[in-house]
Order: C-alpha cells, then sequence, then structure tokens
C-alpha cells in the first residue's frame, strides 16, 4: 500500500494511493493510516490534490556516515557504532516544496535517502523483531548546511532549519528494503547513486540502536544515512531523489527572501 497526506478543496487528509501513472486515485483513510486504515468512501484524482508530506512525525531521528564511501569523502573513518542526530520536525516539508536557503549559510547540500516510518509505539526493539514495528519506507532529503556544520561542530543548527527535510512522495508499506538504488539528481544531473545493501548499519540494527537510546512513536522517522556524491545547492536548482520502489521526491531550491 502507498500512504500518504494531501491537501484537497475538502482539507487535508490521509490517503491511500492507488493506480498508476495518469489514473491514480487518493482514497481518503478515516483518522489515521497505522494499524489497519478504514476509508471514508471519498476520492479524487491525484492529479487534483497536492501531495504534503506522508507523515507527521513527532522526531526524525538521523544516522551519519552510514555509508563507507560517503564517511571518506566527508574526511573521516566510518564509525563503528551507528551516530544519531535529530532533525526537528519544524525541517519537514513535502513534494515541490521550496527548501528554503538560510542567509546564514552558503554552502548547503543535498542528502539523498531512504527513510524508515515507524508505526507503532516502542522502546528497546531487538534487531529480529525490527521489522514489526515498521510501518513502511520513503524518500527523504537530509538537507545540510556544511558551513554551520564545520563551524559549530555538532550537527544541530546545520540540520535543522526549516524546509531541511523534504519526505515523500509516499510511504510504500510493502517494501524490501535491503538492496534498493538511491539516485540523486539535481537539475537533472545525476550526483549520488547508490544501493541501500551497502549500508553499514543495516535497517534492524539502526532501530536497535535507536530505540535503545529513546521511545519511537508512530510516525517517527528514521533517515538510514546518505552515500558518496553529496554536494551544493543553490538558488534556482531542483533536486529530485529516487528510491528504487517508491518513486521520486523533488523540491526546488530557493533563497531566503
Amino acid at each position: 500500500m502507498r500512504l500518504g497526506r494531501i491537501a484537497s478543496p475538502d482539507g487535508v487528509a490521509f490517503v491511500s494511493i492507488e493506480g498508476e501513472g495518469d489514473s491514480q486515485t487518493a482514497k481518503e483513510i478515516a483518522e489515521h493510516p497505522f494499524g489497519t486504515p478504514t476509508f471514508t468512501g471519498r476520492s479524487w484524482p491525484l492529479a487534483d490534490v497536492r501531495l504534503l508530506a506522508p507523515i507527521l512525525a513527532s522526531k526524525v531521528i538521523a544516522i551519519g556516515k552510514n555509508y563507507a564511501a560517503h564517511a571518506a569523502e566527508m574526511g573521516g573513518e566510518a564509525p563503528k557504532d551507528p551516530v544519531i542526530f535529530i532533525k526537528p520536525n519544524t525541517s519537514i516539508v513535502g513534494p515541490g516544496a521550496a527548501i528554503v536557503l538560510p542567509p546564514s549559510s552558503n554552502e548547503v547540500h543535498y542528502e539523498g535517502e531512504l527513510a524508515i516510518v515507524i508505526g507503532r509505539p516502542c522502546k528497546d526493539v531487538p534487531a529480529s523483531k525490527a521489522y514489526e514495528v515498521v510501518l513502511g519506507y520513503t524518500v527523504a532529503n537530509d538537507v545540510s548546511a556544511r558551513d554551520h556544520q564545520k563551524h559549530d561542530g555538532q550537527w544541530t543548527r546545520a540540520k535543522g532549519h526549516d524546509t531541511f527535510c523534504p519526505l515523500g512522495p509516499w510511504i510504500e508499506t510493502t517494501l524490501d528494503p535491503t538492496d534498493l538504488e538511491i539516485k540523486t539528481e539535481v537539475d537533472g544531473v545525476v550526483k549520488q547513486r547508490s544501493r541501500t545493501s551497502l549500508l553499514l548499519h543495516d535497517i534492524p540494527k539502526i532501530i536497535e540502536w535507536v530505540s535503545a537510546v529513546m521511545t519511537l512513536l508512530p510516525g517517527d522517522v528514521i533517515l538510514t544515512g546518505t552515500p558518496e556524491g553529496v554536494g551544493p545547492i543553490t538558488d534556482g536548482d531542483s533536486v529530485s531523489i529516487t528510491v528504487e520502489g517508491i518513486g521520486t521526491l523533488t523540491n526546488p531550491v530557493a533563497a531566503k527572501k
């Protein structure tokens, strides 16, 4: 099932997105998408509504340097254990929303990633049961102000600006995430291309590690890390991130006015 969130003439709703291509339809889900969704009976052609970020997360937890080649390009060794940091939920935007460049930064980078969406409250989840707490997967862009990151010596400001966590276009609930292609394009030029099979810490290990630290709530998002090839984005660019089996997340880039 593809779970999304839309703005329609009737308001904002969670939906199941069905069909392919121009015939895609958004079927309204009653209340929330967790558990077994029930439907209201209302639906819209997908072309007639606007896709929003597919989930309202209480928090976004991200994994740093989780591909060896990216750790190398950042000038360090790959960490033995997962390195986690948090992006505020106010950094989340949906497909088509602008990534707004803060005037205090001159070095903002894209980072294409596979994102995990948690489906139920959980704590201290063993790796062997990690997939039981997953609702599904979506596409993420862990936008980062590198000059802030270097100046501060930690990552909160660099990763936490409003609009620095695009998510979408929807959540795919029936997906094997172990070997998916990730591709990032800037204005149609491929900048990143890798596979999730190259994750240093796989999804069960990530969920076990993070849930040992903090309780995870339905809708929480975990970013699994970005491969090599990160680079700058500037005013007027368009960034598209495609994860095999999910779809493409596209966002324009704009200077703050």
